[in-house]
């Protein structure tokens, strides 16, 4: 099957959640017909020593030398050993967060595939998941995967929508996926209350809008199921994920398009939803909606 997914990188620290990924990316190589490249990051731990003695720095640079033998070989008996056949093996050196959305361009890669998490619990407090930093700064499309006992497929996708500008890109990737993978499409609407009180008319005339203008929004036709959907929460990130999860869906699509200072502050909703989602996401960055 041929589409706009040609090459995908997988990224991984060997965790299990890195393996969920990886079947993940090789169900999508299959449908695409996509080569899979894969990366592992050495840590590197040796700049902050620099100054010091250079045996100290030798011993280090060893280390690390050694595990960057060790993880090729790794790479090697997973490709063995799950039967598939990786276009390429790259273990680079660095911040795994910088690194992964710099080889993804580099390597001209339509689709980075992560597990959610990575780090300790202390350096997620510290410095953020490998997840959030490369969603941060990739420019290519980021399936985060949490770690699940099901096999991979996707059947139906569910996009979250705010009725924003950047809206339009979202239900048109999903649009793509949906037409090669042959899925059914579900367009969500949350309607958040926050700790606001509200009449029951008032939240049924509030619900009836904007399924109205849901509805209203251009479509395309395709060999699959669309269904628009209104629901209300206290907040966006908790009806998607509930959502979501209540109605097995398979993937949910959407974008990161939010201000710096908002994700600065806050976290962009979909790093929400990646936190706490038992589903698949798949997060477009920025770039898409600036097109």
């Amino acid at each position: 099957m041929t589409g706009q997914i040609k090459t995908i990188l997988w990224a991984t620290d060997f965790s299990k959640e890195s393996l969920t990924a990886l079947s993940y990316a090789n169900y999508l190589g299959r449908r695409f017909g996509a080569e899979i490249k894969a990366l592992h990051v050495v840590p590197d731990f040796a700049p902050a020593l620099y100054e010091s003695r250079g045996v100290v720095v030798a011993e280090l640079m060893e280390k690390q030398e050694e595990s960057r033998r060790q993880a090729l070989k790794k790479l090697r008996r997973l490709s063995d050993k799950n039967e598939i056949k990786f276009s390429k093996l790259i273990v680079d050196t660095g911040s795994a967060g910088k690194k992964i959305p710099e080889l993804a361009e580099k390597e001209k890669c339509q689709l980075v595939v992560i597990g959610r998490k990575g780090l300790s619990a202390l350096e997620k407090i510290l410095l953020g998941s490998v997840a959030n930093q490369v969603l941060r700064r990739s420019r290519v499309p980021v399936l985060v995967v949490p770690k699940r006992r099901v096999s991979p497929k996707i059947e139906n996708i569910l996009v979250p929508t705010d009725f924003s500008a950047a809206e339009e890109r979202e239900r048109n990737y999903a649009w793509m996926l949906a037409s090669s993978l042959k899925a059914n499409l579900t367009l969500l609407y949350i309607l958040e209350l926050y700790d606001f009180k509200f009449s029951p008319d008032e939240i049924k005339k509030m619900m009836d809008e904007a399924l109205q203008t849901l509805k209203s929004r251009k479509k395309k036709k395709g060999e699959f199921e669309i269904k628009e959907v209104v629901v209300r929460d206290l907040n966006a990130a908790a009806g998607i994920v509930t959502y979501a999860a209540r109605h097995k869906l398979d993937l949910i699509v959407m974008s990161t398009c939010v201000s710096p200072l908002e994700r600065f502050f806050l976290g962009s909703t979909t790093e929400k939803v990646i936190s706490y989602s038992t589903v698949p996401v798949l997060a477009l960055p920025s770039v898409f909606c600036k097109k």
